[in-house]
């Protein structure tokens, strides 16, 4: 279980800074979504959507500024996602 808190936004709104050479990628299952970790310390910033791919699902614990406290997240169960 990460714990993590995603926001969905389109390609064009996302810019990576760390190359993507410098993280680890993991595919599951039917191995189209990409989920990205950082090879020093595993954190799970980013992924790439199977269901809706023209998105980039951003982990917002990852981001500087957000005060977690302050936001009311959907809960949802990543098993029974389609």
């Amino acid at each position: 279980m990460k714990a993590a808190i995603i926001v969905r936004i389109p390609a064009a709104d996302f810019e990576m800074l760390t190359p993507v050479n410098a993280l680890s990628e993991y595919r599951f299952n039917k191995r189209i979504a990409r989920h990205f970790f950082c090879r020093n310390c595993g954190i799970y910033p980013f992924h790439r959507p199977r269901t809706r791919p023209e998105l980039w699902g951003i982990n917002i614990r990852c981001l500087e500024g957000v005060v977690i406290d302050d936001l009311r997240p959907d809960k949802v169960h990543g098993s029974k996602l389609d």
